[in-house]
């Protein structure tokens, strides 16, 4: 099977509009059955890609969302933003680069000040860069922009919750990967941060237990997202996901139901400090 896409590439972050194919973030497709009625959900990097494609689904279980996103993805971010006003929620958007723990506090006071109230976290902005060179030339600028990004916001996203989650006997969703399980020696820093999400989500799912909060990650595969065509040179990215056991890449509406079993109370009220993989075969222990 060979679903290969086109030979292409943007600049960072990368734009939703810019991609061949356009993703699908199951504009056309998710239903949703009241899973998630009346909770508020706080989405990093929901804009584009997986986290756009969860901030819709959450909103069409019946959650109100609120989204972060950097200052040159507005577009995007209006654009997930209008998703979820189509499905008669809440949104809003929070410009925010995570890598200040004060932004970090803010972003968690404005959705509970905004929205009311914090039942679900879902950490899912990250950054990724493939690297053409080795060990000896991993910048600390390189290094403190995906440490900061990938794994330091989390935990001061986290911190500022737990609060509000205790009242709600809310959840944590982290978005772990592949990586964590398949690193790619081009993605040696992200894949590192990755590993560590898992070793943090089920660490926190043994300390927040006593407090109600669930904690859990998903692991996703090779994802058709902005991140792909803005990270990995051109013949990366016509080959992505064809190694999987799927032959395939996958969408993100593909994965956003597994965010959505792992926020519900009612589909998973006893799942904590579990990594779901959702990777096309590629398998997740």
């Amino acid at each position: 099977m060979n679903d290969a896409f086109p030979e292409q590439q943007q600049e960072p972050p990368g734009l939703t509009d810019e991609m061949d194919p356009v993703p699908d973030h199951g504009e056309q497709t998710y239903e949703g059955h009241g899973r998630l009625e009346n909770k508020v959900a706080l989405i990093t990097g929901g804009d584009s890609g997986i986290g756009r494609a969860v901030a819709l689904a959450y909103a069409r279980e019946g959650a109100d969302v609120a989204i972060t996103h950097l200052p040159e993805e507005w577009q995007d971010a209006d654009a997930t933003a209008a998703l979820v006003d189509a499905a008669g929620r809440r949104a809003l958007t929070i410009e925010a680069d995570l890598r200040d723990s004060s932004v970090a506090d803010e972003v968690v006071r404005r959705t509970v000040d905004e929205l009311g109230r914090l039942d679900v976290l879902v950490n899912n902005a990250g950054f990724q860069m493939a690297r053409d060179a080795g060990i000896e030339d991993l910048s600390d600028e390189r290094l403190d922009r995906t440490f900061k990004t990938n794994l330091y916001a989390l935990f001061w996203l986290v911190r500022a919750a737990v609060p509000h989650l205790r009242e709600t006997r809310g959840s944590i969703i982290n978005n772990a990967s592949i990586q964590a399980y398949e690193p790619s020696t081009s993605l040696l820093d992200y894949a590192s941060t990755k590993a560590a999400i898992n070793n943090v989500t089920v660490n926190l799912a043994a300390e927040l237990g006593g407090d109600g909060i669930r904690v859990n990650a998903v692991a996703p595969g090779p994802i058709w997202t902005p991140l792909q065509p803005a990270t990995q040179p051109p013949e990366k990215v016509a080959a992505f996901g064809t190694d999987t056991p799927l032959g395939r890449a996958g969408q993100p509406a593909e994965v956003a139901p597994a965010f959505v079993f792992l926020a519900s109370d009612r589909d998973a009220s006893y799942v904590s400090g579990t990594v779901l993989g959702v990777t096309g075969g590629k398998p997740v222990f």
